[in-house]
């Protein structure tokens, strides 16, 4: 499947906000401002104005549906809930080429917030997955103790864990000593 360069972005975008959310023993990330405000310099979300409480609540919220479109049992539902984000945040494309990347296509009306500009770029590349028929891609780490959302992007769409060096290694490690343990008696 070939994946434009700004769709790649959004897609990483949108799997970094949804592994923002508290999982397990790691906690929120975006309980602040603060946290709000790292996570869009991380991102290099552009166009971005003052940040207050407001925007806090309403990422927030765009990152708890975000989590419903990578739940949802068919791309029907999915393309239902990608709908409702995409026409929420007043989606107004445009070309541009800023700071120094090629021409890339922005969903969001120029000087949305935060929230919007998140659900009209992150909601159009999940709308890309859904049109390819590959919402299978989108999926849950599982590791019994992650969750972490991640996009499948392996040819033949076997990914299973969100970092293969860390829970899949673990899991694999784990197996292994099961494995010796009861081969040892």
């Amino acid at each position: 499947m070939l994946i434009p360069h700004d769709t790649r972005i959004a897609l990483d975008t949108v799997v970094d906000l949804m592994n923002t959310a508290a999982e397990g023993e790691r906690g929120d990330v975006l309980v602040d401002l603060a946290g709000l405000g790292a996570f869009v310099r991380q991102h290099d979300i552009s166009d971005v104005g003052e940040l207050g409480d407001a925007d806090l609540a309403a990422v927030r919220e765009v990152r708890s549906r975000f989590a419903a479109v990578f739940t949802a049992p068919d791309s029907r539902v999915a393309a239902a809930l990608i709908n409702q984000l995409v026409a929420a945040a007043g989606t107004t494309p445009q070309l541009t080429d800023h700071d120094g990347y090629d021409w890339h296509v922005h969903y969001f009306a120029p000087g949305a917030s935060v929230a919007d500009h998140l659900a009209a770029d992150c909601g159009m590349a999940l709308a890309f997955i859904v049109v390819n028929g590959e919402q299978e891609r989108l999926r849950r780490c599982e590791a019994p103790d992650c969750g972490r959302a991640f996009v499948d992007l392996s040819r033949n769409r076997s990914r299973r864990y969100c970092d293969s060096r860390t829970c899949g290694n673990r899991l694999h490690v784990a197996a292994y000593r099961a494995r010796r343990k009861e081969a040892a008696g």
